[in-house]
């Protein structure tokens, strides 16, 4: 029965010899392991802050859009109260300068009028507040009760009208 008690004996003397011959790749592989995890999260870090300071001058740049447009209408608002002052032929002028110079602020940064009188009805456009008969062909806007508005192409506010039903017969 010795025999039998040394062999596991040497097979673990084998075991124990091979285990130290590999604890060497063994240490490498957890030091480069290691070192991966560490790269990783630093990276994940470096990203959570790039994403917030892009948040922050987003904000900034928002801020900053809308700061210099309120500037611009404040001129609007201080002929508003020149025009205040003003009366008869004076004050009709005034207020066509005005519409005139808000009218260019708008168009500065892109905004303007949709044009819809004598046109089909656009759905995406037009919001039809009254459907009524006419001479004009039915589905064409025969009047605009509220003007519309688009920011470069996109509609920011729809033009309320009225649309022709056609001739009544």
């Amino acid at each position: 029965m010795k025999e039998e008690t040394s062999e596991p004996n040497e097979k673990q003397q084998d075991l124990a010899n091979e285990a130290d011959a590999a604890s060497p790749a063994l240490e490498e592989l957890q030091k480069a392991y290691d070192d991966l995890n560490s790269r990783h999260l630093r990276l994940a870090a470096d990203f959570d802050n790039y994403r917030k300071r892009m948040d922050r001058e987003l904000d900034a740049r928002t801020t900053f859009a809308i700061e210099d447009f309120a500037v611009e209408l404040l001129e609007v608002v201080d002929n508003f109260e020149r025009a205040e002052k003003a009366d008869g032929a004076a004050l009709t002028e005034g207020m066509e300068q005005i519409k005139k110079l808000f009218t260019t602020i708008l168009e500065r940064h892109g905004i303007g009028p949709i044009e819809c009188r004598d046109l089909p009805f656009d759905p995406e456009r037009h919001e039809a507040i009254a459907y009524v008969p006419s001479d004009a062909e039915e589905g064409t806007v025969i009047d605009e009760v509220v003007r519309g508005y688009c920011m470069q192409d996109k509609v920011i506010r729809c033009a309320k009208v009225v649309v022709s039903r056609g001739k009544e017969a």
